[in-house]
């Protein structure tokens, strides 16, 4: 990636953020999936936008064994009561703890991207 395209993204005080846009993008562009140009352009936006999730919403919306993905944080309020897989910029310790105890796991965006290319099977929750 380009000194010129990470440019094109914009300032973003956390480094890792512009470079995982510039990979959505490209993983968008080489496996046809329009799930990661979403997902880019829900980050490209400031900071205090993203989403924050709470495990409540998690639970009521996402179906068991499902992988979930979070543009933005998840927090641990509420009760989780299924285990799901959960992709997202950052976890809170309460959240990773509670997912755990349920067996679900908790990755990152870049790991889900890698593991799942095409996107399949993912849900968003914002």
């Amino acid at each position: 990636m380009s000194k010129k395209t990470l440019m094109k993204i914009g300032r973003k005080t956390n480094p890792r953020i512009p470079n995982l846009i510039a990979d959505l993008k490209d993983g968008s562009r080489n496996n046809d999936a329009l799930i990661w140009r979403d997902i880019a352009k829900r980050l490209e936006k400031p900071g205090q936008n993203y989403a924050q999730v709470n495990l409540s919403k998690i639970s009521r919306y996402a179906k068991e064994n499902e992988t979930v993905l979070i543009p933005g944080k998840v927090l641990g309020a509420g009760a989780i009561n299924k285990p799901v897989t959960v992709a997202a910029l950052s976890f809170s310790a309460t959240a990773k703890q509670k997912i755990a105890e349920l067996g679900g796991k908790c990755v990152s965006i870049e790991q889900i991207f890698e593991e799942n290319p095409k996107g399949s099977g993912i849900r968003i929750l914002q």
